[in-house]
């Protein structure tokens, strides 16, 4: 079978057992065509090759892609809506785009081979997961524009499975249908599935009887204290899963079950790199992540600047693959208070490991004199009476954890809003 066939419902893809080294091989063949194919069919890549000195023959072999120029989401808006597709728009057979909230979308394309990748690396994803063909798959990703539902639909599809295409919202609704149709999967935002944790309670249901074993969670970061909170509380797998439009989708990375200990980059079809966020130099430790795309026909990207932050490490339950740590947070979602750089994943770590205090919290930026405020608001637990003794808990984390001083007000329980889409963790009342 050749590496780009599908593999038998269930299988293991056969690139998932070859070597390093053939691996490394497929990449250097793959991606000198996508550069290639960049350079002669998106204007854009032209320019900056020419600009920066180098052209698709400069790359003999893989660390030769340093040299190539950076993409950034402003070059996808700069090209709104069409300018980045590598093929005629009259091939493009499916368009996603991101919301837009804070300028124009950032607008993929995907050709009819690119939908059938997309698909066979999500299938990829959830058997790595754990799912099966056969299995139930409640999707309650939102579909539309936005490429989680459609990308976890077709994927679960594609492996043999059952899917459930419930989108976003409805939230005791999407809980009843999991009492009643009995899902073995669920794919879904982990801020989301906190949500449906608590209508559970709120029904009267028991989440620990629910018929889950295994939850695939992405679209945001989150903590190993939040894997921990799902697993207990819900008697489930929780597995990472990792993507992003401008890429392909969700599906570029996923955790195996049998390990959980970072995301396997699926390295035949994105090429990861990671690079100091400051001056763009690769990085061998922690830095932010950058995505080649190996074999994207409508939309190829060159050294995509994600502003993810992660380490990459050598591969274990695929040990060809390297894997990415979890995502700790984005340069563009970093907090810099009083000189310190704050993530919203060190906050919920800390939140979770004091007693009486959920895993429901908001960052509220406000600047009442010279000087930056933040405070933590945090839902208690039902029924916990020591709200007093868990602020000054969690104040003191923080303060010692991440070396600056936060203001902590608990509220009770169902007092912020919840995350039906992506979460909104910091509510920033500063004025700029």
């Amino acid at each position: 079978m050749k590496y780009g066939e599908p593999p038998e419902p269930g299988e293991l893809h056969p690139i998932e057992r070859v070597s390093r080294d053939e691996l490394m091989a497929l990449q250097l063949e793959r991606l000198q065509w996508t550069l290639h194919h960049a350079y002669e069919n998106v204007p854009l890549y032209r320019r900056k090759f020419d600009e920066h000195g180098v052209h698709p023959n400069d790359c003999k072999e893989l660390d030769d892609l340093a040299g190539f120029p950076f993409t950034t989401k402003q070059d996808l808006r700069d090209s709104y809506p069409f300018g980045m597709f590598a093929v005629p728009r009259e091939r493009i057979a499916r368009v996603h785009a991101s919301s837009g909230t804070t300028g124009k979308p950032t607008v993929v394309g995907y050709t009819a081979r690119d939908l059938r990748t997309w698909a066979g690396v999500m299938a990829r994803s959830i058997r790595a997961s754990g799912g099966r063909p056969g299995d139930l798959v409640h999707v309650a990703y939102g579909y539309g524009l936005f490429t989680g539902g459609l990308g976890a639909h077709y994927g679960a599809e594609r492996l043999g499975c059952t899917v459930v295409p419930v989108s976003g919202g409805m939230t005791q609704r999407q809980v009843r249908l999991i009492a009643d149709f009995r899902p073995d999967v669920i794919m879904v935002t982990p801020s989301y599935m906190l949500a449906l944790l608590d209508e559970f309670e709120s029904q009267g249901l028991d989440p620990r009887a629910s018929s889950l074993r295994v939850g695939i969670f992405g679209a945001e970061p989150w903590t190993e204290e939040m894997r921990a909170e799902i697993e207990d509380r819900f008697d489930l797998h929780a597995v990472d899963i990792y993507g992003l439009s401008e890429v392909m989708g969700p599906g570029v990375a996923n955790e195996c079950v049998e390990t959980k200990d970072g995301l396997h980059v699926w390295e035949d079809h994105f090429y990861p790199e990671t690079v100091d966020p400051f001056t763009g130099a690769p990085a061998p430790e922690q830095g932010e992540l950058v995505f080649t795309t190996l074999t994207k026909e409508a939309m190829p990207v060159i050294r995509y600047r994600t502003r993810d932050l992660t380490t990459l490490l050598p591969g274990t339950a695929r040990p060809a693959f390297r894997r990415m740590a979890k995502v700790t947070g984005r340069t563009d979602d970093m907090i810099i208070l009083r000189g310190v750089n704050v993530f919203p994943t060190q906050i919920e770590e800390l939140v979770l490991r004091t007693p009486g205090l959920s895993p429901h919290f908001q960052l509220h930026l406000t600047r009442p004199g010279r000087l930056d405020v933040m405070t933590v608001k945090v839902e208690c637990r039902p029924g916990f009476t020591g709200r007093d003794e868990a602020a000054a808990a969690l104040r003191g984390a923080v303060k010692d954890g991440v070396g600056v001083s936060v203001e902590v007000e608990v509220v009770d329980p169902e007092t912020l809003e919840r995350s039906v889409g992506k979460l909104r963790r910091v509510i920033d009342k500063r004025d700029n």
